[in-house]
């Protein structure tokens, strides 16, 4: 019973909105109107897609599957219950973009806005202007890709810092011991890409301009989820696995009419 109240909960604070809004207008990318037979994934995909559009991230530059992993993680992580599932705050940074571009994104999925999209540093054992290259060992200098929990502020060797909970074991889950962190940079930011070609690196922190990193950190901190991707075919997550958010979405269709009373 507890557990058929979280799903229709949960079904409620993510889907309710979208599906309402589907049944409103009677409108899909198909026919014109809402199919009842759509399957489990292409009501996600629905899902993830309206909220994509309506967060204006295809002209922020923000890929659209690299958009559905973060979602993909975000709805596994509240599923597990490690993170509050009225919290819809969703960090995601592209590392397969050159560091000339604003590849780190915060989206509040639950309003459906994008909140930041801002230049983003990655490490020096990485790469120079592009990321190739990742690793969780101690000194490598390198970034780690996958997801991450925000945790608590301290005032480090940067200033005001923000610590980070590699979720991914064997590829981000030493975060903690490397101390990598959320913190502000003075390489970070325009000025630096017109004198160099490319923002600077970082010891493998998700480093962000002096300007922007209290809003950042503000904006994030305390539980939230962060998703970090790049070019590394061998990255694998369990929190990637569709299988909670497919069986949420094929759940009774009933769940949503409760935001209705």
């Amino acid at each position: 019973m507890r557990k058929h109240l979280w799903c229709v909960t949960l079904a409620i604070l993510f889907f309710s909105a979208t599906i309402v809004s589907w049944r409103s207008s009677g409108a899909n990318k198909s026919n014109g109107g809402v199919n009842a037979s759509l399957s489990a994934k292409e009501l996600f995909n629905q899902y993830v897609n309206n909220l994509y559009q309506a967060a204006n991230l295809q002209q922020s530059g923000l890929a659209f599957d690299v958009f559905e992993k973060a979602v993909t993680g975000y709805t596994n992580l509240v599923l597990a219950h490690k993170l509050p599932s009225n919290n819809g705050v969703l960090t995601v940074v592209d590392f397969k973009k050159s560091s000339r571009e604003k590849r780190m994104w915060i989206i509040n999925i639950l309003s459906k806005q994008l909140l930041l999209n801002t230049w983003v540093a990655h490490g020096q054992g990485s790469g120079m202007e592009m990321a190739d290259k990742f690793s969780d060992k101690n000194d490598s200098h390198e970034s780690s890709l996958g997801f991450y929990l925000t945790d608590d502020v301290y005032m480090g060797k940067h200033g005001r810092s923000l610590r980070l909970d590699g979720l991914d074991t064997g590829f981000n889950s030493s975060a903690r011991y490397r101390s990598i962190v959320i913190h502000a940079a003075n390489y970070v930011g325009q000025s630096t890409i017109d004198q160099t070609g490319h923002i600077g690196r970082s010891f493998g922190c998700p480093a962000v301009a002096p300007k922007v990193a209290n809003q950042v950190i503000n904006t994030i901190m305390g539980k939230t989820v962060l998703f970090i991707s790049g070019n590394d075919d061998s990255y694998t997550s369990k929190y990637l696995d569709e299988t909670g958010p497919l069986n949420l979405m094929a759940a009774d269709t009933t769940a949503f009419d409760i935001a209705k009373l």
